[in-house]
């Protein structure tokens, strides 16, 4: 009898699973929520989330991020507002 060979299985994506794309999707997005987290979650609170609860807290982080762009974007503009660089007056020596 000998192995069978691989001609005759389907090796192809089934139904159920993700894709490679959407595993990487998914990993990027845990890893995110870890990584904000800062240590408040493990990898299996995030894994085992529900996928509702999960969104909401990346929409909460994205929000986070770009407010605070939003802040450091309007504190620039005001310290460039505020600080005119002076030119370096160069000291004067007597000659003795």
């Amino acid at each position: 009898m000998g192995a069978p060979s691989s001609q005759g299985f389907e090796l192809n994506q089934t139904f159920f699973g993700f894709s490679s794309a959407d595993q990487v999707i998914l990993h990027d997005r845990l890893f995110d929520l870890l990584w904000h987290g800062v240590g408040r979650w493990t990898w299996d609170d995030i894994y085992h989330l529900p996928i509702r609860i999960r969104k909401l807290w990346i929409s909460r982080i994205n929000k986070m991020q770009l407010q605070q762009s939003e802040d450091e974007e309007i504190h620039k503009k005001s310290n460039s507002n505020k600080t005119h660089k002076q030119p370096v007056q160069q000291p004067v020596y007597k000659n003795l």
